[in-house]
């Protein structure tokens, strides 16, 4: 069989050096024989065709961080409230209420990692629905 001419732009020529250890690496393998092809197609097929993760906005991310700071702080001051309550102390804040707090505080942390995301998504259905029959 005669061998095909390829496009200069699609002849690889370019060598990329990955560390792996032996376990990544025997991983790679197994997963590159399960998959009927060669390790490096895999590793190419899996760094260029998968789509990446959507990156969260500055002020998201910023806004992430600081709740998480607040969250912090909720959390020593939950420790205190337990400490307070073992030694018979009066309380700093009312247990309940901290937990509500927290969990309040964790269900916004996940809407704007969440949010961020699907209003990318969102702005591509909206180009979609904008669409209208004749």
């Amino acid at each position: 069989m005669a061998n095909r001419k390829q496009s200069k732009a699609l002849v690889r020529k370019h060598i990329f050096p990955v560390r792996l250890s032996d376990i990544e690496l025997d991983l790679l393998r197994i997963k590159s024989l399960d998959a009927g092809m060669s390790a490096s197609e895999l590793i190419r097929r899996n760094a260029l065709m998968r789509p990446l993760p959507k990156r969260l906005s500055k002020i998201s991310l910023q806004t992430y961080w600081e709740l998480g700071q607040i969250g912090n702080n909720l959390n020593q001051l939950v420790k205190a409230t337990n400490t307070a309550l073992k030694i018979g102390r009066t309380l700093p804040a009312s247990p309940e209420l901290l937990r509500e707090l927290l969990e309040l505080l964790h269900q916004c942390r996940r809407d704007i990692a969440s949010d961020d995301i699907d209003s990318e998504d969102s702005e591509e259905e909206n180009e979609e629905d904008d669409w209208e029959a004749d």
